[in-house]
């Protein structure tokens, strides 16, 4: 029997219990391959140890390099002809929601749709109103396309955008390094001093980010197309982490729970590891002391509001000068609610409680 080779610490064990059944039989579980352009564990330092910060895994990973795309198969004469024309069934999705198109035809036309687009990767990527990412990460979940396609395609092309696309490439392959060598990082503190951080329990504000009605509008745009495409924009990704951890002082796991749970795209490796980034706890972490300012925020990278007023049908009609501080018109929206905490104050608060376990 064969199977792709799977690295997740679960998978692991489910592919052990598998071979072992199997063998009951005398039959072979054979693993072939991955779903990563270099297998987690491949890149190590020269002493053999794993990287634990990005840029210096990052410059191993080009030099160890990676094979040639595999040839097209055209055609698997042991499938039975019975299995070949089973359809998958299409289900509906909740109302309301919207699911990208599966399976590797759409993978191939959306890979072949954006690299049109790619050379202008690195200068618009940060722009969620523009909506120039690929949106690849959900292919590349699925395994409905292989990184080494991808990465094929991209040498061929040669530019900036290009290459700072690869490079995100390489996060995802990172990630699922660091859990090949840390798996409890997972569930747990890649950090585990940041276990002992002062955190308030899950509450009322919890389900104001989860429904996107925090009064701060980058956030609650982002936790509004979360729910309804089970996907958002990776910047804004980060936005809605740091308000979590550092303006409502919830503990990271409660947010990257969330995202598993909803995101069509959910890597875990990529997925935990993001949130512990913006948590200041994870390997090559932004520094504690970074927090985001979602309205500073929502300004530089969505100015014209397009992206709020597409997610939060409430701020439409609102000028593009208090798009993002809706609460300083003399006549707020009566359906939007007010900001619910002082982003100021929560600053200084989560910086005191940094203080506090660092002493």
């Amino acid at each position: 029997m064969h199977v792709a080779a799977d690295y997740g610490p679960y998978e692991k064990d489910r592919d052990d219990r598998v071979e072992k059944a199997l063998a009951d039989d005398d039959v072979a579980l054979v693993r072939t391959g991955s779903s990563y352009a270099v297998a987690p564990g491949r890149v190590t330092k020269d002493d053999g140890s794993p990287y634990r910060v990005f840029t210096p895994f990052y410059r191993a990973w080009q030099q160890h390099g990676w094979r040639a795309p595999a040839p097209g198969v055209r055609s698997v004469p042991w499938i039975r002809a019975d299995v070949r024309t089973k359809q998958i069934p299409d289900v509906d999705p909740p109302e309301g929601v919207t699911l990208p198109p599966l399976g590797e035809d759409a993978a191939r036309r959306r890979w072949r749709e954006y690299l049109d687009q790619v050379d202008e990767y690195d200068d618009l990527r940060d722009l969620p109103g523009r909506d120039a990412t690929s949106r690849m990460s959900v292919h590349l979940k699925w395994g409905t396309i292989h990184p080494r396609t991808m990465l094929a395609d991209l040498a061929d092309r040669g530019s900036k955008g290009a290459e700072a696309y690869a490079r995100e490439l390489a996060f995802r392959e990172f990630y699922a390094d660091v859990v090949h060598h840390r798996p409890d990082t997972l569930a747990g503190y890649y950090d585990k001093r940041f276990e002992a951080m002062d955190y308030d329990e899950p509450g009322e504000d919890l389900q104001a980010w989860k429904d996107g009605r925090t009064g701060f509008p980058i956030v609650d745009a982002g936790m509004r197309q979360l729910l309804a495409e089970g996907w958002m924009h990776n910047r804004v990704r980060m936005i809605v982490a740091s308000f979590l951890v550092k303006d409502l002082h919830l503990e990271w796991t409660v947010g990257a729970d969330h995202f598993l749970d909803l995101l069509v795209d959910a890597d875990p490796p990529s997925n935990q590891h993001g949130w512990q980034w913006v948590a200041g706890c994870g390997t090559d972490a932004s520094p504690y002391f970074r927090i985001f300012n979602p309205t500073s925020q929502g300004k530089k990278f969505d100015p014209d509001g397009t992206y709020v007023r597409r997610w939060v049908p409430e701020l439409r009609d609102v000028p593009k000068t208090f798009v993002h501080e809706p609460w300083k018109l003399d006549e707020p929206p009566a359906d939007y609610p007010a900001p619910i905490v002082d982003h100021a104050e929560e600053r200084e608060e989560s910086l005191r409680r940094y203080a506090a376990l660092r002493s």
